[in-house]
């Protein structure tokens, strides 16, 4: 290990604190036996007479400390125990080092458990249902850093969700209030007989019911893909194939909004370039979820352009690309950072038609199927929406 890093793990830290702590109550006992025997060495050699301290210096001059001569020195004028001295610097030497010892121990347990500490505390306001607390890693360093990182990303994804969870409530709550509160006002006048139960009258609430249907079908689709049971039957296909039979059946749909199809698909010779692994269902309800919403919203433009195409990423695996523009006004600046927000729209702007919930449903079926889509400005400053899927 170079001597300009750090070790990061927690296990190697604590290891290097406790044997920095061993070593230290270790050095400070020996210190104290040391000192001790050295202040009990003085004592005795200031109690010997001028003559024999002059000859015990010579002999320890010699390294002669050991020698008959000197042991006979110590044992006529040591008037003390022996082990006296050890004695006394072990208790003193343990006095010394058991608070040292303890107070390292207890600084460094908190030191490490400071952060956990921290996480049970926001742990408890979590579940109090309080998501804006955050847990504080304070000087934590390797796993214990990443821990405290991961822990408050999963406080952001909780509080992300349950956002989402409010506002998808009050968007549903607001969805079904109205077709309800129509039929139930007609109904009213009909059972009065304020209004006549006439055929067009009949049709209105056969409207109104037909959008319940929708969005009860839609809220279906999107619970079963969030919970991962969606039905999904994949098969390899030509996605080149499902587009042209696709756009073909609203062909007549897109006249009648008066937008010009700007169709743009491999030739025949490329059979099988843009083949994928999908349900051929939900890619029909994913183009005909974007296209219904060109036509919607970006009816104005006069204009859908619809191009597949393979193109490679860095790693140079290969993706079946398809990109729906339009010529409308574009994405609201408002959506732009979560176009498929369930019931996104425009703040201020109540919504015309559709149930708010086919860019979110297009978002699900296509991750569900391996894919991914995005949304940004089209070349005619509409929007566009970019679909990839793994190629075959």
């Amino acid at each position: 290990m170079a001597l300009g890093l750090r070790p990061n793990r927690i296990w190697v830290r604590f290891g290097l604190w406790i044997t920095a702590t061993v070593l230290s109550t270790i050095a400070l006992l020996a210190i104290g036996v040391l000192v001790f025997s050295e202040i009990q060495y003085r004592d005795f050699y200031n109690s010997l007479p001028p003559a024999v301290q002059i000859e015990l210096d010579e002999l320890n001059a010699q390294s002669l400390e050991d020698s008959p001569r000197a042991m006979q020195i110590y044992g006529q004028y040591w008037t003390g125990d022996l082990l006296f001295g050890e004695k006394w610097s072990l208790v003193i030497g343990l006095l010394v080092c058991l608070p040292f010892g303890l107070a390292v121990g207890f600084w460094v347990s908190r030191l490490v458990t400071r952060p956990l500490a921290s996480m049970v505390e926001v742990a408890k306001r979590v579940e109090l249902g309080d998501f804006s607390a955050r847990a504080l890693p304070g000087k934590a360093h390797g796993e214990m850093a990443e821990m405290v990182e991961a822990f408050n990303r999963m406080i952001d994804s909780l509080e992300t969700l349950e956002t989402e969870r409010r506002a998808t409530a009050a968007s549903i709550s607001h969805e079904l209030r109205t077709p309800l509160t129509v039929l139930q006002a007609r109904l009213h006048a009909i059972c009065d007989g304020v209004i006549a139960a006439d055929d067009t009258e009949l049709n209105t609430l056969l409207s109104q019911v037909e959008h319940l249907g929708r969005l009860v079908d839609d809220l279906h689709t999107l619970s079963m893909a969030d919970a991962g049971q969606l039905s999904l039957q994949k098969q390899r296909m030509d996605l080149t194939l499902l587009v042209a039979e696709t756009l073909d059946q609203l062909h007549p749909q897109l006249q009648q909004h008066g937008m010009q199809l700007d169709l743009s698909l491999p030739g025949l010779t490329d059979e099988g370039m843009t083949d994928i692994r999908a349900d051929a269902d939900r890619m029909r309800q994913i183009l005909s979820n974007l296209v219904s919403n060109a036509m919607r919203h970006a009816a104005s433009g006069a204009w859908l352009g619809v191009a597949l195409t393979v193109e490679s990423d860095i790693e140079g695996r290969a993706w079946t690309v398809l990109r729906i523009s339009d010529a409308g006004p574009g994405l609201p600046s408002e959506l732009r950072a979560h176009p498929f927000q369930r019931f996104a729209q425009v703040p201020g702007k109540r919504r015309r038609e559709g149930s708010g919930l086919g860019l979110s449903i297009v978002k699900a079926l296509t991750l569900s199927q391996g894919g991914s889509v995005e949304a940004d400005d089209s070349e005619r400053g509409g929007a566009r929406f970019t679909l990839r899927f793994p190629r075959i």
